[in-house]
Parts: structure tokens; sequence; C-alpha cells
């Protein structure tokens, strides 16, 4: 991705009926479908059938099938359900004559309720770390294909600055919990949803590794197959992706070659401003080198 804005056209679909949409394709290097881009699409496929003023305050998503990254995806939208406060809608993602996703979103209009939160992480700001891609700079003489396996997903359409630093060369077991700092690269001239389906891409990066953190030294003679099951999203409070978000995740969780995460998204000035859970597949591949 080259950067912030071919995101944003990626996430804009065409609208081919009333309830029907085609989508486009992140070129993945892993020549999968990159579920972050099914999320943010198919919350833009229901956010284009809900009433003014509605905003998503949750979607919950399966991942059915891997989608091929060659054929565009038709979104086809069901309204379940149009009331005086929330919106119901329900998004099947389609290739090839198969759903490939499907997901309930609810949407609401604006409401004044109690208000509180947790508190936000403290941890090191994001203008005293580097981003993810110059912390492994060291790599790239030492070990040059790790280094292109490691960077092959970097996207420079999101800057992703990590608190905890990782050394491949001396794996070790940790807590499995995380903490990242993210933002798009360009400041952004859109409105609220835009900034939620973006939010849905990028809430699927590296969530799914933190429940491999504890198991780190089981894995040097292994590669691992990760996929995401299902993810969801709720949104508490307004906020944008061209500001710095950190990303605070943790797995309390891992079982039948299924690994079970959780993350919190909090602003600069500490407010949380959504939470995401996703479980997701892991299986541990005998490394043949």
């Amino acid at each position: 991705m080259e950067n912030i804005h071919a995101l944003v056209d990626l996430l804009t679909l065409e609208q081919l009926d009333n309830r029907i949409f085609r989508g486009q394709n992140y070129q993945a290097p892993w020549k999968r479908v990159f579920g972050g881009q099914v999320l943010g699409q198919a919350l833009h496929a229901a956010y284009q059938t809900v009433p003014a003023g509605s905003f998503a305050h949750s979607m919950h998503g399966y991942f059915i099938l891997a989608g091929d990254i060659d054929v565009p995806i038709i979104y086809e939208v069901d309204n379940i359900r149009d009331g005086r406060s929330f919106t119901t809608r329900r998004v099947v993602a389609i290739q090839k004559g198969r759903a490939i996703f499907n997901m309930s979103a609810s949407f609401q209009l604006r409401q004044e309720g109690f208000d509180h939160q947790d508190l936000v992480p403290n941890v090191l700001p994001p203008d005293v770390l580097l981003p993810d891609i110059e912390q492994l700079k060291d790599l790239q003489e030492v070990s040059p294909e790790l280094y292109k396996r490691m960077t092959r997903s970097h996207t420079h359409a999101i800057e992703f600055r990590p608190v905890e630093k990782f050394d491949p060369f001396r794996p070790r077991q940790s807590q499995a919990n995380r903490h990242v700092w993210m933002q798009a690269t360009e400041k952004l001239d859109v409105a609220l949803p835009m900034h939620h389906q973006l939010l849905a891409f990028m809430s699927d990066y590296g969530l799914l590794t933190t429940a491999v953190l504890p198991h780190q030294n089981a894995l040097i003679d292994h590669d691992l197959f990760l996929a995401s099951l299902d993810h969801a999203i709720w949104f508490h409070r307004d906020m944008r992706v061209d500001d710095w978000l950190l990303y605070a995740t943790d797995s309390p969780s891992a079982s039948n070659a299924r690994g079970f995460t959780r993350g919190r998204i909090f602003d600069q000035a500490g407010r949380l401003v959504a939470s995401v859970a996703q479980e997701g597949l892991i299986r541990k591949i005998p490394n043949k080198s």
C-alpha cells in the first residue's frame, strides 16, 4: 500500500445496486486477502445503507474462507432492522459464488449517558520510539532473508511504533501482551465513518501474534500459519486515525490450535476509543531449513 489515500480508495467500494457493492484487493505479499481489508470494506458497505447521523458502535465478523487476491469481492447488505435509535445490518462478502466472510454491524444515533473507562497504560510515547521498520534495520545486514520475511507486510499507509522491541535472534517467552502506537502516515480530510473503516483495517495488524508471545522458545524449529477466524470491534468514542493511537493487546488463552486476543485502543489524550477481540488459527509447521 503506497500511501493512506490509496487505502481510502481501497476501502471505498463501487456501488452496483442499492445493497450490492464491489471491492478490489490489497495485493498482500502472503497471497491471501488481508482480513483487515475485508473488515473495512464490509463496514463501508453497511455504512452506505444506514440513515444519516447513525454511526457504528459495534461489528462482529466471521472469516469463512481464505480470499483470492486476484478476484474482486462482492458485498451484499441485508437491512435487518431500522429502529428509532439503532440500525442493524448484515453483510456477506462473496467470491466465486461462495461466502468468504459475514458480518453483523450495529449503528446508533448520538445519545447522552454514563461515562467511564479503563486507564491508559503507562508506556513510552510515540515520539521517543522508532518505527517498526527502523527497529529491524540492523537485521537487514545480519540476516537479509529474515529481514525480508519480517518486513514483507510493511505498509506505507500506516506507521507502527512498537513499545516492546522484538529481538529475532534471542526470542524469549514473555507475557501475552504488547503495546504499539499506530497512525496514518498523512493527514486525512474524511468523515468519521471512514476513520472507523480505517481503524477496522488497522486493528487486524499484529493482533493474533500476541497469542504467540508466551511460546516463542517452542518455535525455534517451526514456522507458523496464522489466520483470523473471527473479529469484533466496539467503537466507544470518536477518534481520528491520523492522530497517534495506542493499541494495547493481550491474549488470555490459547488452546486447540486457536489463540484468543483482545485489544484496547486509546488516543493520546488517554481516551479509550475502541475495543477489539479476535480468535485465530495458530498452527506450527516444521521448519524445512
